[in-house]
């Protein structure tokens, strides 16, 4: 409990600063959109004081703040957009799209980015370990929307394996090959994580001691070679689950997800501040739990973290 205590206590200056600076840096961003409401026709001043006192715009930044997070804590309020909509109600339909899409992804990474990176350490040097290495190098170095387009022609048109666009066929059917393309670039990082630490771990004395012993193969690489190896892999996969919920834009503008990456670009553009505040507010408070969850985990696999 101490050791949770702790790593929760660490979190509160990091989530105060991070959504801080980020506040900060939308409502400096050039243009006013409180001007914007009108286009190109001018809005009297008495409608311009009343709509910036009703956003808080005419308080000082910490101000705005400290107002915009006892809104979000105390009455679970994440503001309105510059039309009038509360900006939780615009993406309560939208976070289940991204949340099952970083989820499939997340999966995706977790199964295979493990399995080849265990199956490349336990074969170093042969063919199996060659095909991985090259494989997730060749991942890495193609952007995104590359591969996102191949795998949408390719898998879905030309070989109709799994669904192109949309949501129709729900979950995860119409996630499968989005998620894969999400996810695919955490493999390769996962998978290499992994290789390299089973290899490390597999010339350490206590698994050389294992095998001695004659312990069966199997006992000796699940056990006391998977084990140590996971730590630095759950660290990678505890915070890839909040870049996936983050970086699904690209991935969800390809397959026509309407997620909240999509919500968000859209926001970016009208210059609806306060929605991009509100999802990113939200991204911060996953990231954070993803990581004190990561850190417990370190516990259970290392116990002499928590003891220190």
């Amino acid at each position: 409990m101490r050791y949770a205590a702790q790593r929760l206590l660490q979190a509160v200056p990091v989530f105060v600063a991070t959504t801080f600076l980020v506040y900060a840096m939308v409502w400096a961003l050039p243009g006013d959109p409180i001007l914007a409401l009108a286009g190109d026709k001018p809005l009297p001043e008495s409608v311009v004081r009343t709509l910036r006192a009703h956003y808080h715009l005419d308080e000082p930044l910490i101000v705005q703040y400290g107002l915009y997070m006892a809104g979000v804590f105390l009455r679970g309020d994440l503001g309105e957009t510059f039309t009038g909509q509360p900006v939780a109600e615009l993406l309560q339909d939208r976070w289940g799209v991204t949340a099952q899409l970083a989820l499939t992804a997340w999966v995706f990474e977790l199964v295979v980015g493990i399995g080849l990176g265990v199956l490349a350490g336990l074969r170093r040097g042969r063919l199996a370990d060659t095909m991985v290495l090259a494989g997730t190098t060749f991942v890495i170095a193609v952007p995104v929307f590359v591969v996102g387009y191949t795998a949408q022609i390719v898998l879905g048109l030309n070989l109709g394996l799994f669904p192109t666009a949309g949501t129709d066929e729900g979950w995860p059917v119409s996630y499968l090959l989005p998620g894969m393309v999400l996810g695919s670039f955490g493999l390769a990082y996962v998978a290499r994580l992994t290789r390299t630490s089973v290899v490390e771990n597999l010339r350490a004395d206590y698994v050389r001691t294992a095998t001695a012993k004659g312990l069966r193969r199997s006992r000796v690489v699940g056990r006391h070679t998977l084990r140590n190896s996971l730590i630095p892999v759950v660290t990678y996969l505890g915070v890839d689950f909040g870049n996936l919920m983050a970086g699904a834009v690209v991935t969800e503008g390809i397959f026509n997800l309407p997620g909240v990456g999509q919500q968000v670009f859209q926001s970016i553009q009208l210059q609806e501040g306060p929605v991009v505040v509100g999802v990113t507010t939200l991204l911060v408070m996953i990231f954070i739990v993803a990581n004190l969850l990561v850190d417990l985990l370190y516990g259970v696999l290392d116990p002499r973290i928590r003891r220190g």
